[in-house]
């Protein structure tokens, strides 16, 4: 619109000029060189503008003869772009499609006429990457590392190279390095589970706020991380005897994540050291109210050094009234009652748990067995329940990436992902052929009769300590589908085994681990 406009206000003065100069006529006379020359002051203007013209039009027509090289110059660096971005565009989608030919291919093209492109360097890199080609991939995040914009980038590609390769201590300096420059999602997880795998907790901690204060993190996430940590943290502040200060993180933990057994757990644990046992009974009285767990139940029951089995028992029938129907609280009383010998308590207690429309999990077939054992002595029944829990579904367990464990950790001990163990039931195994659980059953009654003719009962008048201040136990590998003993929660009280039954052919630990379980889940509290 300005353009017309001003179009027309010249257009709109040469008319004004051109009328002006045929309203006042006049004569132009020239003497030059013997030459005479005369006409009127319109003709000699008209003649100017013409000379004006031609003149203009040939220093144009000379200047683009001039600039006709650099144009060509120019229309051919343009079309090497358009090649490049277009072989760019080409092998972006290759590689997302997965094409590892069309994407080298495309590269290749797209570094000729793109040399100085930083997408250039991304796909070669990717390209190398789908191809398998590590040390090319390497070169070309390295390439990128040089420049400061595209730094990042590179150092992001190089960790993902360091960790592919099996290198944790690169993979870790190219996410610190990345980490310095700016607080990305990445790098700060990267350096956020090598500290935790290292259990340097308040370094971890550290990292954890400037991820939450960069909001690389929801804010439920981050309060739950804090939470583990926090709780790793008061448990080694624990083993180290500085209890004010492990008694401040777990108040902290478990205020962020209330749901958080372990917190609840080293509060307890801690309140108990220090002689406040009203407060600590509180802590685990409301922690089972969410969740009844083994864990909180042996610290429950453990609060007071020197409480006899009678005493236990009232304990645990009080912390069992909060929720009275979940199977968990029948466990305490009947375990509970098993070491008072209160055996038609026990039996009450596990009444429902198996009756004829449930299914006993192999904790309560073998409390059962126990319960058969010291009551009546039937090798019969005790066989039989003991053919059950072979059978029978597994109960919970504290569960991370595949992994069980018998006493939670804030990492997982197969990727060091922190705040992976869960409490839940491991997947159903596949039912084992019937010839192999009978075969089973059959040498544990061969290796009964051999080894013990006559049933003995451990000595249940010392009940079980818990230690506090054991360290992280260790994991096993979910085992595949086949017969074999059930996984086991029990205490870590340790005496005489019932029967002496074969090991399962697929456990992973020792056999002092596998000796030291199936004794505390026998005889021990959950």
């Amino acid at each position: 619109m300005i353009r017309v406009l001003i179009f027309l206000l010249l257009l709109a003065a040469a008319a004004l000029g051109i009328s002006w100069l045929v309203n006042h006529p006049g004569d132009i006379s020239l003497n030059w060189q013997g030459y005479n020359i005369q006409t009127s002051v319109a003709v000699a203007a008209g003649l100017t503008a013409g000379i004006a013209l031609i003149l203009a039009l040939v220093f144009g027509f000379l200047l683009y003869l001039w600039n006709v090289p650099a144009r060509l110059s120019q229309r051919a660096k343009r079309r090497r772009k358009e090649k490049g971005y277009a072989a760019l565009s080409r092998g972006m989608i290759a590689v997302g499609a997965g094409d590892a030919h069309l994407a080298r291919k495309s590269a290749t093209e797209a570094s000729k006429h793109l040399d100085q492109e930083p997408l250039t360097l991304l796909l070669g890199a990717q390209a190398a990457q789908l191809s398998g080609d590590r040390a090319a991939a390497e070169t070309a995040f390295n390439k990128l590392t040089l420049d400061p914009a595209t730094k990042l980038l590179g150092l992001r590609g190089l960790h993902i190279e360091a960790q592919r390769r099996g290198d944790p201590a690169a993979a870790l300096h190219f996410a610190e390095e990345a980490h310095k420059i700016a607080p990305l999602s990445w790098s700060t997880k990267a350096v956020l589970d090598h500290r935790a795998a290292e259990g340097r907790w308040e370094a971890a901690l550290a990292v954890l706020e400037r991820q939450i204060a960069a909001k690389l993190i929801d804010t439920p996430t981050g309060e739950r991380q804090r939470a583990v940590l926090e709780t790793a943290l008061a448990q080694e502040k624990e083993a180290q005897a500085e209890w004010e200060q492990a008694l401040v993180l777990a108040r902290k933990a478990l205020n962020r994540a209330p749901d958080l057994i372990p917190a609840s757990v080293a509060l307890a644990r801690i309140l108990a050291r220090r002689g406040e046992l009203r407060k600590a009974a509180k802590t685990v009285e409301t922690a089972w109210e969410r969740q009844p767990h083994p864990d909180l139940a042996e610290v429950y029951l453990n609060l007071r050094a020197g409480d006899s089995n009678a005493d236990r028992l009232a304990k645990a029938r009080t912390l069992a009234k909060i929720k009275p129907a979940d199977p968990e609280s029948r466990l305490l009383v009947a375990r509970a009652a098993l070491a008072a010998r209160d055996f038609a308590a026990a039996r009450e207690a596990m009444a429902p748990l198996i009756g004829e429309d449930q299914r006993p999990t192999q904790r309560m077939c073998l409390i059962m067995a126990e319960l058969e054992d010291r009551e009546t002595g039937d090798a019969g029944k005790v066989r039989e329940w003991l053919a059950r829990s072979a059978r029978a579904p597994r109960d919970p367990v504290w569960i991370a990436d595949g992994i069980i464990a018998s006493q939670w950790a804030p990492i997982s001990p197969a990727t060091g992902r922190l705040d992976a163990f869960v409490w839940e039931k491991p997947a159903d195994r596949l039912g084992a052929p019937i010839e192999a659980e009978d075969s089973w059953i059959a040498q544990a009654e061969i290796a009964q009769a051999e080894t013990a003719p006559a049933l003995a009962a451990p000595d249940m008048s010392a009940p079980p300590q818990a230690d506090s201040m054991a360290p992280a136990a260790a994991a096993e590998i979910l085992p595949p589908p086949k017969a074999e003993t059930p996984a086991h929660n029990g205490g870590a009280a340790k005496q005489k085994v019932i029967f002496p039954l074969p090991a399962a052919p697929d456990d992973p630990g020792t056999a002092d681990e596998a000796d030291e379980t199936d004794a505390a889940d026998r005889v021990g509290f959950p």
